[in-house]
């Protein structure tokens, strides 16, 4: 057992786990926001066409069992906690059942790679309110992101090398890879690293596979048309691309780490179908969901800053 920290606290965004959680669920997520009631209809049709439900919450348990059963096998015993955003358990939950537990220090990972106000600083609030909220005795250190990491980059790289895997030889040097990430507002991404940290990904990525053909491009935008978000939109790419070449593209959705809406439904639907009326044939490359080496690269992160210390 660490001295150092008495558990883990894996934060993720939540999603509905059963068709009757779909708008109680997007009811949570845009409380406060003026979003138009037609739009969150929009979305819930998205869930319905995916199952009518999201398997965050599932594979999140997944990455949670997956990396307390490694630590263990490495001499930590720590148990991991889990805390959702926007669903159950929320923040609020998991911090008292952690002092129920008897938990006073622990480290938090949050399970986004890259860093900006809405994949990072908003979790980080929300954790200090749940804290604030419930009265618990509890201080949490944060862990680094992990987009730089050599597993998750390995790991990134299995999954496109699969698609690839599949392309005649011939043709793979003139595959288009896109890699994807939610586009934020520009004044936000301006603020963080995220733009920065997502480059820094998709070049290691790339350059592991020996592939030069590659693009960044953003999904799942919202908010008014007329703010300023981070673009290429992947649609308006894959147009693109269809008028400049009849090749295939391979999408790789690196600004997320496990399947659910954004990926089933934007990647695995709406850009499927604007590929097939732009007659390119595309792949989805599998997000690293709780693969191995990505819970490995989990490990390695949380032994080491037992070891090290949070900077």
């Amino acid at each position: 057992m660490s001295n150092k920290y008495d558990a883990v606290l894996m934060i993720a965004y939540g999603g509905p786990e059963k068709t009757e959680d779909i708008r109680p669920f997007l009811s949570q997520v845009s409380s406060g926001r003026p979003i138009p009631p037609e739009r969150l209809e929009e979305v819930a049709h998205h869930y319905e066409l995916i199952g009518g439900r999201s398997p965050l919450n599932e594979i999140t348990y997944r990455q949670a069992k997956g990396l307390e059963d490694l630590l263990k096998t490495n001499g930590y015993s720590l148990p991991v906690y889990v805390g959702m955003r926007n669903w159950y358990p929320f923040l609020s939950d998991a911090v008292v059942e952690m002092s129920k537990g008897g938990i006073k220090k622990a480290l938090a990972m949050i399970m986004a790679p890259h860093q900006s106000d809405a994949s990072w600083d908003r979790y980080q609030r929300d954790v200090e309110e749940a804290i604030r909220t419930t009265g618990v005795d509890l201080s949490v250190d944060y862990a680094e992101p992990f987009y730089d990491h050599p597993l998750f980059i390995e790991d990134s790289a299995e999954r496109i090398a699969e698609c690839l895997e599949q392309i005649p030889s011939t043709e793979r040097d003139d595959t288009l890879l896109i890699f994807t990430a939610h586009s934020i507002p520009t004044p936000m991404a301006e603020a963080s690293p995220y733009v920065e940290q997502l480059t820094v990904s998709c070049r290691l990525i790339s350059e592991r596979l020996g592939h030069e053909n590659w693009v960044l491009a953003y999904q799942s935008r919202s908010g008014r048309p007329t703010d300023p978000w981070l673009e290429p939109d992947v649609c308006d790419v894959i147009r693109e691309h269809s008028r400049n070449s009849a090749g295939r593209v391979i999408i790789h959705p690196v600004g997320f780490i496990c399947d659910h809406v954004e990926v089933l439904y934007d990647i695995g639907i709406e850009a499927a179908e604007v590929a097939e009326d732009a007659g390119i044939k595309m792949l989805r490359a599998k997000t690293v969901n709780d693969d191995r080496k990505f819970i490995e690269a989990l490990a390695d992160i949380v032994i080491r800053h037992i070891k090290q210390g949070t900077g």
